[in-house]
């Protein structure tokens, strides 16, 4: 299952057809699920990456994990960028995104010295969780700074308590926190729209108007996508 507020965003941020992708790993060819689809969402979870997917140590007792997820994401991610097949990554998928590019992530970034606690208050209602609560720098001619209108800095939510670690090679900074922490990344390769952020830009999307450029910009790289791909369908006559 995925949480309402995502497919809210496609469609209604996207404008797109919200379609949900099983985490059933080989089950599903990576090549079949591509060709099915405009764009993908790699979203958030309460789950992590398995620590062995990027050669960590295992986490601390109680850690959340999701075999299957991992089994359908990491092979799907990369596939979907190769392919010109648009991708946002958003927290989990964002950790996804670094992961498959070869990168590490800190498994409790609160307990690495120089580093702030990123971590929600679970005893806050659900609009304090997801309200703003650091600054983000952007880079410089950055395609998220693009998105911005310009800005160098911006207001987001902050709701993990995993983050990267080593940046996936092939990978370019689109925004750091206060204390470093990587917040958004963008792939040099990619084709197409590939972006992934560790905040939650769909939580109330409409109201802010970075996470709205987002989706929007989002969903015009599907349409894109669409309309390339539908081309392939078509022959010239024959004189």
């Amino acid at each position: 299952m995925v949480g309402e507020k995502y497919i809210a965003a496609i469609v209604d941020g996207a404008k797109a057809l919200a379609m949900l992708v099983p985490a059933l790993g080989e089950r599903q060819p990576t090549d079949d699920v591509l060709a099915a689809v405009d764009g993908l969402l790699f979203t958030g979870s309460y789950s992590n990456v398995e620590p062995y997917r990027y050669g960590g140590e295992p986490d601390e007792p109680g850690a959340v994990y999701d075999a299957a997820r991992d089994a359908t994401a990491l092979p799907l991610l990369p596939a979907a960028i190769v392919a010109g097949v648009p991708v946002l990554a958003i927290c989990r998928g964002f950790q996804e995104m670094n992961v498959v590019f070869g990168g590490t992530l800190h498994q409790s970034v609160h307990a690495v010295p120089g580093l702030h606690d990123h971590r929600e208050n679970n005893e806050d209602s659900v609009e304090l969780q997801y309200a703003p609560s650091h600054s983000i720098s952007l880079t410089r001619g950055g395609l998220l700074q693009r998105l911005a209108g310009g800005a160098d800095q911006a207001r987001v939510n902050s709701l993990h308590g995993q983050g990267i670690a080593r940046l996936g090679a092939g990978l370019a900074i689109e925004a750091r926190a206060p204390d470093g922490l990587i917040e958004a990344v963008s792939v040099r390769s990619a084709r197409r729209f590939a972006l992934g952020l560790q905040w939650h830009p769909e939580w109330r999307h409409a109201d802010d108007a970075l996470s709205s450029a987002i989706f929007s910009a989002f969903g015009n790289a599907c349409r894109e996508r669409m309309r390339d791909k539908a081309g392939h369908f078509v022959t010239s006559p024959t004189a």
